[in-house]
């Protein structure tokens, strides 16, 4: 027999490359294969019986799981420091599984008031059709969360770096208000990666993901994921969903049954079962090659991010520029804190020229896309009043950071004198608007 290998836990580029990826054990391949299959051949009728009951692990139809989407499921998770992954086919599907998998009509969910306007929508709308509860509060105040919470508060749900006002969200006292009422801490970490920054070691309990942003890099890919810490006590009495009999599967617990891996497999067995919201294999194959640059694309990003948010801030017509890394940011403290390695690469500033000085900024622009996504190699911008957060009311808009005049930039890989020519001439046809005003 050989030696066993020593153990050796892996740094963060490592494990970005490597995990959840093993050589093909039929052919050698070294990089994951592409599982295209909608079904799996079951070795007798006992397995299969196995396989539906969940007394064995493995691939039954790939709406639930499948090779491609696993290995990157592992990866994400290892990323995370979290136990365990599920992937969906997109960021909101997979904010709307895992509201599934734990509440209850009744219920209540304390969420932040900066968020994503897609999120907020979700919530708003989503949530009342199925009578639970949102109270939203003000992480600017440092009793925001407390003011809202109540004994009956399911969850707490933010991000780490609000979109688009740049807010930072204080993760160890959040935890400690979730846990103070025997609920998790849900964090949406799309704008911050595990490469600048891991909730679940401040406290945090789920982490969701836009995969579709940072994670896949380039624009091409669609897609959600849910890590789970592995820690909650989801049978401390207040989530039966997860800890009570279910009907699904014949009574079974899924705390009691797959302990630190309950909450992964209601989601995964139940919840992306019925929801059938899966991430496609080929879409987990671009995640995987995505993750293996991550570290080196995210120093970028945030070092391109950070030179143009110091080149705005002098520039005429400017009236804000809310990036969480400059000195004067209220969010400088906790960014220091946090996000160690930078505060990402999405940030905003307004315009003094307003929505029409917004409207012939964008315009202006050559190199810069317009595009209603962020977390690409590409530049992008987008005027959020009139785009990704038009269906909000101005109370929702105010509380989000968004202004008539607020352009939200993306900042990609490309040069930064490049990208700094191209909002130079942008900046000029918006002043251009507020004269002619």
């Amino acid at each position: 027999m050989g030696a066993m290998p020593e153990e050796r836990e892996f740094g963060f580029e490592t494990r970005a490359v490597h995990a959840g990826q093993r050589p093909d054990p039929y052919t050698g391949a070294s990089a994951t294969p592409i599982y295209q299959t909608a079904g799996f051949v079951f070795e007798d009728t006992e397995s299969a019986s196995a396989y539906f009951n969940l007394q064995e692990y493995g691939n039954v139809y790939s709406r639930i799981m499948n090779p491609t989407v696993a290995a990157f499921e592992e990866r994400i998770a290892s990323l995370e420091n979290g136990a365990g992954s599920v992937a969906f086919a997109s960021g909101l599907a997979a904010q709307a599984a895992l509201f599934f998998a734990l509440l209850e009509p009744g219920d209540r969910i304390a969420v932040a008031k900066a968020l994503y306007g897609g999120s907020t929508a979700q919530l708003n709308h989503l949530a009342r059709k199925l009578r639970i509860e949102v109270d939203w509060a003000d992480i600017d105040d440092p009793d925001g969360w407390r003011r809202v919470v109540t004994p009956e508060t399911k969850a707490l749900f933010a991000e780490t770096i609000a979109n688009p006002g740049g807010n930072v969200l204080d993760l160890e006292t959040a935890a400690a208000v979730a846990h103070d009422i025997g609920s998790p801490l849900i964090v949406d970490n799309t704008f911050a990666t595990p490469y600048l920054c891991r909730p679940l070691d401040w406290g945090a309990d789920i982490v969701v993901h836009s995969a579709t942003k940072f994670i896949a890099g380039n624009g091409t890919t669609i897609a959600g994921a849910v890590v789970d810490s592995g820690q909650f006590d989801w049978s401390n009495g207040r989530f039966p969903t997860v800890a009570d009999p279910s009907a699904a599967y014949h009574g079974l617990r899924f705390h009691d049954t797959f302990g630190v891996y309950g909450l992964l497999m209601k989601l995964r067995a139940e919840t992306l079962r019925d929801l059938g919201s899966s991430l496609a294999p080929f879409s987990a194959f671009l995640l995987l090659l995505g993750l293996e640059t991550l570290p080196v694309r995210m120093d970028r990003h945030v070092a391109n991010a950070l030179a143009v948010a110091e080149w705005l801030r002098g520039q005429p017509g400017v009236a804000t520029v809310r990036h969480p890394a400059l000195p004067e940011s209220p969010y400088k403290q906790l960014a220091d804190k946090y996000l160690p390695h930078g505060a990402g690469s999405v940030f905003s500033f307004d315009l003094e020229s307003g929505r029409e000085g917004g409207r012939r900024f964008i315009e202006a622009l050559t190199l810069w896309s317009h595009i209603a996504n962020v977390g690409d190699t590409k530049s992008l911008v987008i005027h959020p009043a009139s785009t990704t957060h038009r269906q909000l009311s101005d109370e929702e808009l105010d509380a989000s950071g968004v202004a008539p005049g607020t352009v939200r930039l993306s900042v990609g890989l490309e040069d930064v004198d490049d990208l700094v020519w191209d909002l130079e001439r942008a900046l000029r046809a918006a002043s251009s608007a507020a004269v002619a005003v």
